[in-house]
């Protein structure tokens, strides 16, 4: 059931309401204030300028996500880029191409998880009522997380924690609320009996957490191989590396990144810091417990027949990334095709429900690639490459280490770790440095797009499919609160890796 939380009546002028909705006023006044400052930088200062302060722009809108979904404040800058000529056309489409493997996973992945939903959701709540250690069920979260994203995809890992997380919230709602579970952007607590609001920020808080570790345990574990993420696979095509090459290759840098994370984990859960540390409260526990047992009353043959068959699929899906038979999205689908099969749903409102979560962030993506598009027309990033590689011996490497992560955690990692790559692989084949500086620097640029990135959530794709998710705005998740529960790891992880770096040539 879906409630419709009632607003007060507005004071802004017509069009002005209109404008980006329910999105606050003095945001919307900001976002006109920025395509005028773009017009007049554009011919006083010069497109270059204009495309830093355009870049700034739109993270601004990712920032505010809470209060706009960035597709429509995003996309208007984006608009106002092509305008203006930072862009064109040809080179946005360039850039999709690139990012294809990952829209097709966005829109066909997510879908295809939302089928199984009922398996892993009765799957994971075993395994959270299991669990009674807050800092167990934490920490053994980020450590399957990481293996797994090693070896299978991190968006789709997250992608699976998102869909269990909205079924638990889900669950405790509609048991607590007055009004039935509501899934506007901006629910009010006041739908919520009063009693068991308490219990519902600190469910809040257990399920941010829990998300988080999951989202850095996707960053710690997809650098440690070519697999891991969609830059490790350029990287490691323009180094030669085959896939055990690759391991043996990061393995002084990734090793060290990945226990110190492990052990973040534990020291943020027994600490409490950084937002972490909340407990499942006893009364959330009941509900869930409650709901677990009232599912298994109910279960008939074909209920169980079907749960079965997803587990099924679900294993076959697993064996498909592990072997990587097909793109990450092609994948989805044909998990799409065998679950709704088995399942009998054969109706298209029911299919179109799975793609609802996903394609909104998809379209996203498309802006966000106009964004990068900005970035390669402008040649932004080209000033710091070329200083970067006037560096010489451990002082280049551990700065390749760092301008890739700051590069990575205002734009995309695949785009960062491309143009780096050609770079270095050109100075490689021109005789300019040996393949022992080759190779670490390969190890940099993939350590440097896989760590430090983690600071924002538009440095890893997983990290802003979780900030757009349907759970973010539910569980008050926001962009500010992203960067600091991330902050922690970031410094670890960075200092365990950039340490590292002086260390592999």
């Amino acid at each position: 059931m879906t409630v419709m939380v009632q607003t007060a009546p507005t004071a802004e002028p017509g069009v002005l309401a209109s404008f980006l909705g329910r999105a606050p006023a003095w945001y919307k006044k900001t976002l006109l204030g920025f395509f005028a400052l773009n017009f007049v930088l554009y011919f006083a200062a010069g497109p270059l300028v204009t495309s830093w302060v355009l870049l700034g722009e739109f993270i601004f809108t990712l920032a505010m996500a809470l209060k706009c979904f960035p597709l429509q404040p995003g996309g208007l800058l984006a608009l106002q880029a092509l305008f203006l000529g930072l862009t064109d056309t040809q080179a946005v489409y360039k850039e999709v191409e690139h990012g294809l493997p990952v829209l097709l996973l966005v829109i066909f992945m997510v879908a295809g998880v939302h089928f199984l939903r009922d398996m892993l959701f009765r799957l994971i709540n075993h395994v959270v009522l299991g669990i009674r250690s807050r800092v167990l069920l934490n920490f053994t979260t980020i450590a399957v997380v990481a293996v797994l994203s090693a070896f299978l995809d991190a968006l789709t890992i997250l992608a699976v924690l998102v869909a269990v997380a909205t079924g638990f919230y889900e669950v405790y709602n509609r048991a607590v609320s007055k009004a039935g579970y509501h899934t506007d952007p901006n629910p009010e607590d006041e739908v919520i009996d009063e009693i068991s609001r308490k219990d519902l920020d600190e469910f809040r808080g257990m399920l941010r957490a829990l998300l988080m570790h999951g989202a850095i345990g996707t960053a710690i574990g997809g650098v440690c191989t070519i697999v891991g993420e969609p830059e490790n696979i350029v990287i490691g095509n323009e180094a030669g590396w085959s896939f055990l090459q690759f391991i043996q290759h990061v393995a002084p840098a990734t090793i060290p990144t990945l226990i110190a994370g492990l052990l973040t984990c534990v020291v943020l859960e027994k600490m409490r810091w950084f937002g972490y540390g909340m407990e499942l409260p006893a009364g959330v526990r009941k509900i869930l417990e409650e709901e677990d047992r009232a599912l298994r009353d109910k279960t008939t043959a074909r209920d169980r027949f079907v749960l079965m068959s997803q587990a099924v699929v679900a294993v076959l899906m697993v064996a498909a990334l592990a072997l990587h038979v097909a793109e990450i999205g092609l994948i989805g689908l044909g998990v799409i095709v065998l679950a709704t099969a088995v399942a009998g749903v054969t109706e298209e409102h029911k299919l179109a429900e799975a793609f609802m979560p996903g394609l909104p962030f998809a379209s996203l993506l498309v802006i966000f690639y106009v964004i990068v598009a900005v970035i390669e027309s402008q040649h932004m990033f080209r000033p710091v490459i070329d200083w970067v590689l006037s560096l010489d011996g451990s002082s280049q490497i551990f700065m390749v280490f760092l301008t890739n992560g700051f590069l990575s955690a205002i734009s995309d990692n695949v785009f960062v770790a491309t143009i780096y790559m050609d770079q270095l692989k050109a100075a490689f084949e021109q005789g300019l440095t040996s393949r022992e500086l080759f190779n670490a620097q390969s190890v940099a640029v993939v350590m440097g797009t896989g760590i430090p990135s983690m600071s924002t959530p538009n440095g890893q794709a997983a990290f802003l499919f979780l900030l757009m998710s349907e759970i973010a705005p539910l569980i008050r998740l926001g962009y500010g609160r992203m960067v600091w529960m991330a902050l922690p790891y970031f410094v670890v992880c960075t200092i365990a890796a950039g340490i590292a770096m002086f260390w592999i040539l």
